[in-house]
């Protein structure tokens, strides 16, 4: 197992900081998107594209690529950001989020966007997916690993424990589901709604091995995903990620209100100050 160095650790941070301008522009120039859940996922995506993932952004149908799934497709805008900073397509595309037409819809379309590997959107689905993409990979021959991002409140969709079911049950390897437990969705928190908890217990019954981790420590982020690497070798694994719904923006964190809403412009400039505080210089996004 690896262990990132200072300046690594540095430059996720940095990128961490940069995509969360890139989501706060995109909503606000679009004046449509989901704003909270696309900043708790931040850091989730950023290890994932710019240090754990097997990819190509030159060849996104390399056959041995890792799968990567936005089950939550919803929070699009986040995983768009991350996508241009790798350099799938170039960010000037953000511009044109949610348009008629646009390769940048509401919620990802593998048709119409490089590197989106599955279209989704209607929650609870994602896992079932990315099962899917598993069995593939052993009777191909294959070798890559298959990563589906869950939102919390998604998990309040049955069709997500018949897959956890299937998947413990049959020791899927390959299959890493992380959940982006920020406890809020769309009008109050998860456990006023419907409470999740015990939450690892549940997976472990499904017959999972779970990892814990704070969401948005980007090295602790890391080494969780590298050991979940190992563990997928023989068998299912999932990653309850701890984060903040708005995570970056104090006006938005922990709000249900900001799970939909787009910043206005004077939001916009106070969030971006924001951020910028935190040492964002890469440039505007």
């Amino acid at each position: 197992m690896s262990r990132l160095s200072e300046n690594e650790v540095q430059e996720l941070k940095q990128t961490c900081r940069y995509v969360r301008k890139m989501i706060i522009n995109t909503i606000a120039d679009a004046q449509c998107g989901h704003t909270g859940g696309s900043l708790s996922e931040v850091e989730i995506l950023v290890a994932l594209y710019f240090h754990v993932m097997n990819i190509d952004p030159g060849n996104p149908d390399m056959p041995e690529r890792d799968r990567f799934l936005l089950s939550k497709g919803h929070s699009s805008p986040g995983y768009y950001a991350v996508l241009a900073n790798r350099g799938y397509f170039h960010e000037k595309e953000l511009g044109s989020f949610d348009a008629m037409g646009s390769m940048l819809q509401g919620h990802p379309c593998m048709l119409k966007t490089p590197g989106v590997d599955m279209s989704t959107g209607s929650l609870g689905q994602g896992l079932s997916a990315g099962i899917g993409m598993a069995l593939g990979r052993a009777k191909r021959g294959m070798d890559f690993n298959t990563y589906v991002l869950i939102g919390d409140g998604e998990l309040q969709e049955g069709q997500n424990w018949e897959a956890a079911m299937y998947a413990g049950h049959n020791k899927t390897a390959g299959l890493v589901a992380i959940i982006d437990y920020n406890k809020v969705q769309l009008a109050a928190t998860v456990p006023d709604t419907l409470n999740l908890e015990p939450l690892a217990d549940k997976w472990t019954a499904f017959g999972w091995d779970v990892l814990e981790c704070d969401g948005h420590d980007i090295a602790e982020v890391v080494e969780t995903f590298e050991k979940a690497e190992e563990i997928a070798k023989t068998g299912p694994v999932v990653i309850i990620a701890h984060t903040i719904k708005g995570k970056g923006v104090s006006f938005m964190e922990g709000k249900f209100e900001w799970h939909g809403r787009p910043p206005n412009e004077e939001e916009r400039e106070k969030a971006l100050a924001e951020i910028d505080a935190c040492g964002c210089e890469k440039g505007d996004a």
